[in-house]
């Protein structure tokens, strides 16, 4: 008996006990639906968050100074803070590291409490005026509404040309950002051309975000520099799978430009903006352990109802099997079929299971206005477990099926 035959076999008999039949398919279609459905769902939900957190600086890194050892004659060794990271250490920073797909912002504070004026409407002196790079909007929570970036000629010159956050807006242009773009302000004594003008970063983030003015990097060293001050370095990475490398890739570009022993350690500290990420990581897979547990409780109780059918089969079929037997079909013959036919309940369960799972997983991604792709993993994953469940539920009621009497089979009525 060749499979062909056997599966046709399958679906006589599933025709033939067809009430009982698709009440067990039922069961096993809403835990595969459970699997694969949800399992989906939160696939969509982590792809859209990951890409909304890169947005928002989640794929960034930033480096600041650390701590370095001192000698003491009385304690031994103490820790101290370590230098500032100058400019030019920053700039060094910038041209030398070339970790493939990440970009390289400099920045630094200017002042954080400077007082914005247009005409005759000022701000309150509690302004941050911050000097940037032409790359610091692509790899922080900033996103350009109107107008445009700095120009790499623009930061490298040092040219009076400014940047507003959305909080200046409100405080100054009336909430109309459009009529801010062309506009001289005055930060302090200093008179800068308005070039283009923030998105809000919403709510739920903090105020200081909102209201801050960014001036070329060049421009913020000449007004505000030091000789003490610190610039900071912000590195992105394309996929935030990758921050781990970009950041020891980082740390060795660093330690030569510290110029740092081999025997001494970093005396500058890395702070990966992924902590958040990896906690919804982590949430979404003790999820993903709920769900399949959830699963295959369900799918247990419809191995269950299918092992009963199974059985019913056999008892029903004895006679057959009985014919089946003295025509030569051999124990294994007889093992193969009903298991088949388990399998094939399952299967067909399994598939309706899979396309409501897709549906739903496809309701979630238009709910959450995110991606959606077709989860071929889960899909596969599915289709293993129905045959699983489907050989499971029907070994016992297959064994017990080949190993019955020929004749006693024969004069069951």
């Amino acid at each position: 008996m060749n499979i062909l035959e056997t599966i046709k076999i399958a679906f006589r008999s599933i025709r033939a006990n067809l009430l009982r039949t698709v009440l067990t398919l039922l069961i096993i279609s809403v835990g595969i639906a459970c699997l694969v459905g949800i399992l989906t769902a939160i696939d969509t939900i982590l792809y859209n968050l990951s890409s909304n957190f890169n947005r928002i600086g989640a794929n960034a890194f930033n480096i600041y100074p650390g701590l370095s050892d001192m000698r003491s004659n009385s304690r031994g060794r103490q820790r101290k803070q370590a230098e500032e990271i100058s400019f030019k250490q920053a700039m060094d920073f910038k041209e030398r590291f070339s970790y493939a797909g990440s970009e390289v912002s400099v920045n630094v504070f200017g002042t954080r409490s400077a007082t914005i004026k247009y005409q005759s409407e000022k701000t309150n002196p509690t302004i941050r005026v911050v000097g940037i790079d032409e790359n610091y909007l692509d790899v922080s929570a900033y996103e350009i509404e109107v107008g445009r970036n700095f120009s790499e000629v623009e930061v490298n010159a040092g040219h009076k040309k400014v940047i507003l956050a959305n909080g200046v807006i409100k405080l100054l242009f009336d909430e109309k950002p459009e009529t801010a773009v062309g506009k001289i302000i005055s930060i302090g004594s200093n008179k800068y051309k308005v070039v283009g003008v923030c998105k809000s970063k919403g709510s739920s983030m903090d105020s200081s975000g909102e209201n801050r003015v960014f001036i070329p990097l060049i421009n913020a060293k000449m007004v505000y520099g030091k000789s003490d001050t610190n610039y900071n370095i912000v590195g992105a990475v394309s996929n935030s799978l990758e921050m781990d490398d970009a950041v020891s890739a980082a740390i060795g570009s660093m330690r030569n430009i510290r110029r740092l022993k081999a025997s001494e350690e970093n005396d500058f500290h890395i702070r990966k903006s992924d902590g958040i990420l990896e906690t919804l990581k982590g949430m979404t897979t003790e999820l993903r352990l709920i769900t399949i547990v959830i699963a295959f409780l369900t799918l247990l109780s419809a191995s269950i109802g299918l092992m009963n059918i199974m059985l019913v089969s056999v008892t029903e079929r004895t006679k057959e099997i009985g014919v089946r037997k003295a025509l030569g079909a051999t124990r294994s013959n007889v093992l193969f079929q009903f298991l088949t036919e388990a399998v094939v309940i399952c299967l067909l369960g399994g598939f309706v299971g899979i396309l409501l799972g897709i549906f739903f997983g496809l309701a979630v991604a238009q709910l959450v206005e995110g991606s959606f792709e077709l989860p071929i993993n889960w899909m596969i994953l599915g289709i293993v477990v129905c045959i699983f469940v489907g050989v499971a539920s029907g070994l016992y009621p297959a064994l017990k099926a080949s190993r019955l009497d020929p004749i006693e089979s024969l004069r069951y009525e």
